[in-house]
């Protein structure tokens, strides 16, 4: 697969999304999503791709969000035209983000800013650089955080903090970012991507479809408003995956204490 607006590599079930834009501090274009949604969706049907990581080129951003710099970001010609356009270019991205069955590591280098943060906020491990930020400035700029920006920040460091971060617009630190529960880790620039490859091949060792149906029942159960209607539901995905082969292997490999091998079935 061949990409203008970021890079793909794939390795030992391991695939890698770079945004490679970072003479502009991988900010985000409407070619990006695109290609966003294009290799998220090719990944999903690739049977060797067990895990990814999403990253940005360089040392200085993840992603710093829109690009400013352009006199037509954020500006609107008309409702009609924008309404006409808001579906393809917005919800696919995060949707295709949240939506995608295989786990999700983001290996944040430096800036998140924006929809930079937002992206991250799809992802289902967040590890950040020590130089890495993270802040949604939209508030300031007489806008918002659009897609549920805000709701999706709340979702991970609660309604207080959410709030503090999208009303002042101001950004965080990595450090700040671990504390209130953002960010799973935080190391030194050098040791992020050694540190995301670690993390995604210990998923990537996992009964694939039983980390599936784990992190369905997590982000399908923060939409069930009733806790015993989430509970319900996983009745059948427990069902389901005592049934299939990975799980009588892990069963029997721990009963024989050997390595087990996972076929995803």
């Amino acid at each position: 697969m061949s990409y203008e607006a970021l890079i793909y590599e794939k390795h030992d079930h391991i695939a890698t999304v770079t945004i490679n834009r970072p003479e502009k501090r991988n900010a985000w274009t409407a070619q990006l999503s695109e290609e966003i949604v294009e290799v998220f969706s090719a990944m999903e049907g690739d049977p060797e791709v067990l895990v990814t990581v999403l990253t940005g080129k360089g040392n200085q951003a993840f992603s710093a969000g829109a690009d400013l710099g352009n006199p037509k970001t954020h500006r609107v010609a008309s409702a009609g035209e924008h309404l006409a356009t808001v579906s393809p270019r917005g919800f696919a991205v995060f949707n295709t983000v949240t939506d995608y069955p295989k786990p999700v590591v983001a290996a944040v280098n430096g800036y998140a800013v924006g929809i930079g943060c937002l992206i991250t906020l799809c992802c289902d491990i967040i590890l950040a650089s020590e130089n890495a930020e993270f802040g949604l400035p939209q508030v300031p700029l007489g806008i918002i955080p659009a897609y549920g920006g805000a709701v999706r920040l709340a979702r991970y460091i609660g309604r207080g903090k959410a709030m503090e971060m999208v009303l002042l617009g101001e950004r965080i630190t990595a450090a700040e970012a671990y504390r209130v529960g953002l960010a799973n880790k935080v190391v030194p620039l050098p040791e992020l991507m050694p540190l995301a490859v670690d993390y995604a091949k210990r998923l990537a060792a996992l009964p694939p479809l039983a980390v599936r149906m784990a992190k369905e029942s997590l982000n399908k159960g923060l939409d069930i408003a009733s806790l015993k209607d989430a509970a319900q539901t996983d009745i059948y995905r427990f069902m389901l995956l005592g049934q299939t082969e990975d799980s009588h292997e892990a069963h029997q490999a721990w009963r024989e204490k050997r390595k087990p091998v996972f076929r995803g079935r």
